[in-house]
């Protein structure tokens, strides 16, 4: 089990240029499913789900690599199989997206209800309804949970369709977007996701010979069919990673420069930053963050993009433990706020009631040990050690090993001082 060690109680300074996307690299790489030929995705950083999801590729069929400049090379031309197995469901949700891919390739796919961070039900239904409407047969065994997709058509095809979601999911979308590019004739998808990494993966798909329009928008009109082809892609900088160290930087003071992201996707986070008091400057490709008074009480409310993002919810739980507090409602995942025990283990006042959690200000945080429940929320830990006085441990890093390339390299370069350390600390 891994552990992170944090001695908190000073600033973070100095400037970071932030990893690759994880929620735009791995539909990307189940893109390259589509195609019969190499496809070349850079700026790809090397996290566990990341190498999680080029096994499942491997095991496949396709010959997959990664080299040290963050560039991987995916050869789709020897897939052979559709099945992807359970083991690997279990340990990373975002297999789910290689669902539609597989379905038009193969004209079959096999999966396993999927695991990954338990931060709610997180269920598939939406991705399986989107599926039916293009022709797709959906069988589920509930005593394996089995789920096996079948393409209807005579020759295993696909059809264009009209489908409506009824919650902008952004894997059901992806999924929805995958089985449009396959099927024959055009299709019109409402009701989309809008986060940049939907946009990031259409634009991919339209550089592989597709026809996407909307993008970025919550319709999409698609003309299936098409012949695709191989493509160089890059993905852009992590928002979440890059949300998470504005965030620590505003709960432990200091001055930081984050650069290599879209800074127009982070709206949600440096708008409330300001509000509570800090001094941001933005630039398109980077965000600068200056904390040095009291960052003062906030409210937020997560939903879908271009709403306040889940995946920053925990480390802002930290910020507000430490700072004025104030109120969080959580709209996306039922079960986000496990952490927020661990942050009370180090002196915070967090009460939660159903989806909401109050913060009451001012806490000063001790350090001490306390365990990762998931990916953001060892995050949030991490966050919270930083601030705290003394010496925190956190539980299951590996967790955060799971979205974040080194979250202790990239930490410790604006000053923060934190190592991983093994169990026998």
């Amino acid at each position: 089990m891994a552990e992170i060690e944090i001695f908190g109680g000073g600033t973070l300074r100095g400037e970071l240029s932030v990893q690759g996307s994880k929620n735009a690299v791995l539909p990307m790489m189940a893109a390259a499913v589509l195609n019969r030929g190499v496809t070349v995705i850079e700026h790809v950083p090397d996290i566990q789900d990341v190498r999680c999801m080029m096994e499942i590729l491997c095991f496949l069929g396709c010959q997959c690599t990664l080299d040290r400049n963050g560039r991987m090379t995916i050869d789709a031309g020897t897939l052979s199989g559709s099945c992807i197995r359970k083991e690997d469901m279990e340990k990373m949700r975002s297999s789910v997206i290689l669902l539609g891919p597989l379905l038009a390739r193969q004209g079959k796919a096999c999966i396993y209800y999927p695991g990954g961070c338990m931060i709610g039900k997180r269920p598939i239904d939406l991705h399986l309804k989107a599926l039916r409407q293009f022709g797709a047969i959906i069988e589920e065994d509930e005593t394996t949970g089995q789920v096996t997709a079948s393409a209807s058509g005579k020759d295993g095809s696909l059809s264009g369709a009209v489908v409506e979601l009824p919650y902008p999911s952004v894997g059901a979308t992806e999924n929805a977007v995958f089985a449009a590019v396959a099927a024959e004739g055009e299709s019109f998808l409402s009701g989309c996701a809008r986060e940049p990494e939907v946009a990031a993966l259409c634009h991919m798909l339209n550089r592989m010979g597709a026809r996407i329009f909307g993008i970025g928008t919550s319709r999409l009109r698609i003309t299936g069919g098409l012949p695709l082809h191989g493509c160089t892609v890059r993905a852009e900088g992590d928002r979440i990673a890059a949300g998470t160290y504005l965030i620590a930087a505003a709960a432990a003071g200091g001055e930081i420069e984050i650069s290599g992201i879209c800074s127009g996707e982070l709206s949600s986070l440096t708008s409330l930053l300001e509000e509570g008091g800090a001094v941001l400057y933005r630039e398109p490709r980077r965000i600068y963050l200056r904390q040095d008074r009291p960052f003062r009480r906030i409210c937020v409310k997560t939903g879908p993009y271009p709403d306040f993002p889940t995946d920053l919810q925990s480390p802002l739980l930290a910020l507000m433990s430490v700072s004025g507090g104030g109120l969080v409602e959580e709209t996306v995942f039922e079960s986000r706020f496990k952490t927020a025990q661990e942050l009370n283990k180090m002196g915070a006042s967090v009460t939660v009631l159903g989806q909401r959690a109050e913060i009451k200000e001012g806490r000063c945080l001790r350090g001490c040990r306390v365990r990762a429940c998931d990916l953001r929320g060892g995050a949030a830990l991490v966050t919270a050690g930083l601030t705290a006085e003394g010496r925190t441990l956190v539980e299951q890093s590996e967790y955060i090993s799971r979205g974040y390339e080194d979250i202790c390299r990239d930490l410790s370069r604006l000053g923060g001082k934190l190592r991983y350390c093994g169990t026998d600390t």
